[in-house]
């Protein structure tokens, strides 16, 4: 648009600068003529240059208004554009803001699945930790008793330990009852040999002889080469002698001696040879 107001400058410039040349040459020629004659000529001439001048104004309005409407129209488009530009960016924000927050909504929820399965892992493991030691309290254990090894239930395992504790509290009467039960409920435990042996030496000290030489005898005869068959022996034979038998007292000591000579009860019953006869 500058350009062609600076190319309707130059062409009015030239149309004035032809009309002063056509003026000096009318008047260099002016003697030629006579004075109506230049008049006219002059008027003539005067009307030229206006109607230039005239139509150079019109034109360079008509330019201006050409100029002036051309920019204005051009920062309509630009407002335009800058509107929709602005309507965009703002869009683009607001879409944005929206993942952000979609974003973060999913981080949490992905945050929770992770708690969750977190909580899940740590309940299925104390399930199968409960699980296992439920089962294991079912499961038979090894026992180490008295020189012997065996398995045993846990609830056989624990009855036994609780009259056996009964015995060492010393509550005799409570422990022969607990002892007595055990071997009934469990007559093929490993525990029987010492169960007995202990059932006996508790009905001993409770003076229930009777009892004790049956429980002794049994224990006897069913674990012969028990680490505490001597003693078994030995209390047998007290239990006869507080029973006033002691025949049978001198046979049971007698025997003790052929089995176990190297024992510490034979000490014992070499004694109580010696005074029962």
């Amino acid at each position: 648009m500058n350009c062609d107001l600076l190319s309707f400058r130059k062409h009015a410039a030239h149309i004035l600068f032809g009309l002063c040349a056509i003026c000096a040459l009318n008047v260099a020629q002016a003697g030629l003529f006579d004075d109506e004659e230049a008049r006219k000529a002059i008027l003539e001439l005067r009307n030229r240059v206006e109607q230039n001048r005239q139509a150079a104004e019109t034109q360079d309005a008509e330019l201006k208004r050409s100029l002036s409407k051309a920019l204005d129209d051009k920062i309509l488009e630009d407002n335009a554009n800058n509107s929709a530009l602005r309507r965009s960016m703002l869009d683009l924000q607001t879409q944005i803001e929206a993942l952000r927050a979609e974003l973060a909504r999913l981080r949490g929820q992905d945050e929770q699945v992770v708690r969750d399965v977190i909580d899940m892992q740590r309940r299925q493991r104390d399930l199968a930790q409960s699980v296992d030691e439920r089962f294991r309290r079912f499961d038979p254990v090894k026992v180490q008793l008295d020189g012997n090894e065996f398995m045993a239930e846990p609830t056989e395992k624990r009855e036994y330990d609780i009259a056996f504790a009964l015995f060492r509290k010393p509550d005799y009467a409570a422990a022969a009852i607990a002892l007595a039960d055990f071997v009934r409920r469990y007559p093929n435990t490993g525990y029987g040999p010492s169960a007995l042996f202990w059932l006996g030496n508790a009905e001993y000290a409770t003076k229930d002889y009777r009892e004790a030489v049956v429980h002794f005898r049994s224990m006897l005869a069913a674990a012969p080469e028990h680490p505490k068959a001597p003693e078994a022996a030995l209390a047998l034979a007290n239990s006869q002698i507080e029973l006033k038998d002691p025949r049978s007292a001198r046979k049971t000591l007698e025997d003790l001696l052929k089995a176990y000579p190297q024992s510490e009860a034979a000490a014992a019953a070499k004694d109580r040879l010696t005074r029962l006869r």
